[in-house]
């Protein structure tokens, strides 16, 4: 080669020609480093007639800088950033960025010092460095990272090294991880169980793209047939990738992997230190990583023999990106195991319409494990009608439910509640005015958190203390919490059983790994009889000793017109349902409901899945929504409103007139103010014949706005706010 095109990391110039220098060796896929006006960037080598561009003269190329000492990209993750970034309507640098997960890996190996405590505490010490030695208590990282999870300036750890109160750690960025092991502890599987997994293993030795559907009752043992698909991807040296859809998930599956391989496998995600980061990258470019585990980035990665994909808890709607690039790991997963002829298997008990319709057209091979695993049986559900079993005055829990809460303690059994609103309430206002604390950053109300006496945004993360006196008349002691959130449910709790050790699990509380490792061990230590919990605690959690599920309000996640909506509550509390009855003792679970006729109600109650999934799916079609029909919206946002509210409407004023596609709106979103910045939406309903984003790009690429303006497309929306 002596001339080449890249993929540079500059959005206003994403393809260059570049000259390859004497002596240098490319191919596509070669990670490079080139100049850039006095700049250096880096570059992708791609294929020049798969990048579209002018031809530059020989004469006015510049030289290539260098070639990184990484090995290339692998074409089927060439083809699949094209088509993420054709499908997704997004540009084609800020889906390559994803696979170069770690800028610092691309240098190669080496060491680098890390720090952690000493020990020694001397008998005075500032308030910075008691808060320090407290947070920081087992943990390993460089000073940077350590002064982020401390919450002190960098200075103040730098002054504890030269006391002598934290010590610097050589570490190895490419040190080996440990080899997992097939054989370490074979499992004895029922008959369903065994037939899945020969299924699974079948499909590895043949070699193809092969797409599953497991589709398990929870508590079947989905992942122990899958597991004996990983080990049979080991026995073969390829390597693996099995997507979770919460970090929080990461530590209970952790120990299951240890349990059945010895090792734990290697972790992606957002929260690992730069040194895990860059030595993971790097494991996984060279192919040692055998078992990934990771969040949905670790889909960019560039394996170097990937030879299956696992989705676990396929249906979440956590596997879809909200910004950046706004794709759904689910279907992504899907699609890169075709481009790496290799299976894919989506485990879920409560599976997407969309992968069941999927599944019902022959595309996926459905795999069903209809009863749980060792003689376990599915928990005994029934409804609670709040309009006849009301809650004592200023309670949120019926006497029902109170009842078989004291019962459990009482036995010495465990019981969980589910409500999916974190904080205490989420609504504060004061008794005297009516003003009611809302964010300044959005249209969102704060959300009380007593916890840590706390107002707070969840959606840009804006926060305030709990006032004295209402800001806007200034009464003192006035503000009234509205409606109930899982910490004034956990106040309830201990209200009506003094004697109960309860648990509050939501992401503020659980918000790292060892504080999931330590609720875990507790639960399963019978040191917790009530956990209180949002959809933290739906899915993945094995506790045999729990035995009654309450749900506090099921009809929350009905609110707000979303079609998916029916959906989405059915999988959540058929999740959280899913956690009574595991072990020995059966289980039971109360619904709390105003709206018990509602279909999804009415189909939990009678564990008639496949009729609700039928009236699911005729209501999406006589709606011509997905999966059959298609839609996008285009999201319009600015520090101004009339900036925003302009260029919505030019938007909308140039909109294309097609027989198949349907365009409404503009309008305000729901949450119209978003971190600071108003939002327009437009909503697109197109038939599945529709070439629908070839008609986006042709309507929006010739219109221009301020640089405040942005203007994001969501192809497949699941959020509607």
């Amino acid at each position: 080669m002596s001339r080449v095109r890249l993929l540079v990391f500059n959005q206003a110039l994403p393809v260059l020609d570049y000259r390859v220098p004497d002596g240098m060796v490319v191919e596509p896929g070669s990670v490079v480093v080139a100049p850039l006006g006095p700049r250096q960037v880096l570059g992708i080598v791609w294929e020049p007639e798969r990048l579209p561009g002018d031809q530059v003269a020989e004469s006015r190329l510049r030289a290539l800088i260098e070639v990184l000492p990484v090995p290339p990209l692998p074409a089927p993750l060439r083809r699949l950033i094209e088509w993420i970034a054709d499908y997704y309507c997004a540009s084609l640098t800020s889906v390559a960025r994803m696979a170069l997960g770690s800028a610092a890996a691309l240098r190669g190996g080496g060491t680098m010092t890390e720090y952690r405590l000493t020990g020694e505490v001397p008998a005075r010490l500032t308030p910075q460095r008691a808060a320090a030695i407290e947070a920081l208590e087992g943990e390993q990282a460089t000073i940077r990272e350590l002064a982020e999870k401390a919450g002190v300036s960098e200075g103040v750890l730098r002054g504890m090294a030269g006391a002598g109160l934290l010590e610097p750690v050589v570490v190895d960025l490419d040190r080996p991880y440990p080899r997992a092991r097939p054989e370490f502890a074979e499992p004895v599987l029922s008959p369903d169980q065994q037939a899945a997994a020969d299924r699974f293993i079948g499909a590895i030795r043949s070699a193809g793209f092969r797409p599953f559907l497991l589709d398990g009752v929870t508590g079947s043992g989905k992942t122990e047939c899958y597991f004996e698909a990983v080990a049979e991807a080991i026995r073969r040296g390829e390597q693996v990738l099995v997507l979770l859809p919460e970090i929080a998930l990461t530590e209970n599956f952790l120990r299951r992997f240890e349990a059945r391989f010895g090792v734990p496998p290697v972790l992606w995600h957002s929260s690992l230190k730069s040194t895990e980061r860059r030595r993971a990258w790097r494991a996984i470019v060279s192919g040692e990583a055998q078992v990934v585990i990771g969040a949905r980035s670790a889909l960019f990665l560039p394996y170097a023999r990937l030879g299956l994909i696992v989705v676990d808890e396929a249906h979440e709607v956590s596997f879809k990106q909200d910004d950046g690039v706004r794709y759904n790991a689910r279907d992504v997963a899907v699609i890169r195991a075709r481009f790496e002829q290799i299976p894919v298997i989506l485990a879920s008990a409560t599976p997407a319409l969309e992968s069941m319709q999927l599944a019902e057209a022959g595309i996926y091979e459905k795999i069903d494990l209809p009863a749980r695993f060792g003689g376990a049986t599915l928990p005994h559900v029934e409804i609670v009608d709040l309009r006849s079993e009301q809650p004592e005055r200023g309670r949120w829990l019926a006497p029902r439910l109170v009842k078989e809460l004291k019962e459990r303690l009482e036995r010495g059994e465990q019981s969980l509640l589910f409500l999916n609103r974190r904080g205490y309430a989420p609504l504060t206002l004061c008794r005297n005015c009516g003003h009611r604390f809302q964010c300044p950053n959005c249209t969102a109300w704060l959300v009380e958190h007593r916890l840590s006496r706390r107002l707070a945004c969840h959606h840009c993360g804006h926060e305030t203390g709990i006032p004295e006196a209402c800001p806007e008349c200034g009464t003192a002691d006035c503000l009234v919490a509205c409606g109930p959130g899982v910490e004034r449910i956990a106040d309830e709790v201990r209200e009506l059983l003094p004697e109960a050790r309860i648990a509050v699990v939501t992401s503020d509380t659980l918000n790292s790994p060892a504080k999931i490792a330590e609720f875990v061990e507790a639960a399963e230590n019978r040191m917790i009889d009530v956990i209180v919990g949002t959809q933290l605690v739906t899915k993945g959690y094995h506790f045999p000793e729990l035995t009654l599920v309450g749900v506090v309000d099921a009809d929350l996640g009905l609110e707000g017109g979303d079609l998916r909506a029916g959906e989405r509550t059915y999988q959540q509390i058929a999740q959280v349902a899913g956690r009574a009855g595991r072990g020995e003792k059966p289980g039971e679970v109360l619904i709390q409901t105003r709206h018990p006729d509602a279909p999804v109600i009415e189909a939990l109650a009678s564990g008639d899945r496949d009729s609700f999934y039928a009236a699911e799916a005729e209501a999406r079609r006589d709606a011509m929504a997905p999966p059959f029909g298609r839609w996008a919206s285009i999201i319009v946002s600015a520090e101004e409103e009339a900036e925003a509210r302009d260029a919505a409407r030019a938007i909308g004023a140039s909109r294309p007139d097609l027989p198949d596609v349907l365009i409404l709106g503009p309008a305000p979103a729901p949450l119209s103010l978003l971190r600071g910045r108003y939002r327009y939406r437009l909503l697109i309903n197109a038939r599945r014949s529709a070439e629908l984003q070839h008609v986006i790009r042709q309507w929006l690429e010739p219109l221009r706005f301020s640089r405040d303006v942005r203007v994001a497309v969501d192809i497949d929306p699941y959020s509607f706010v």
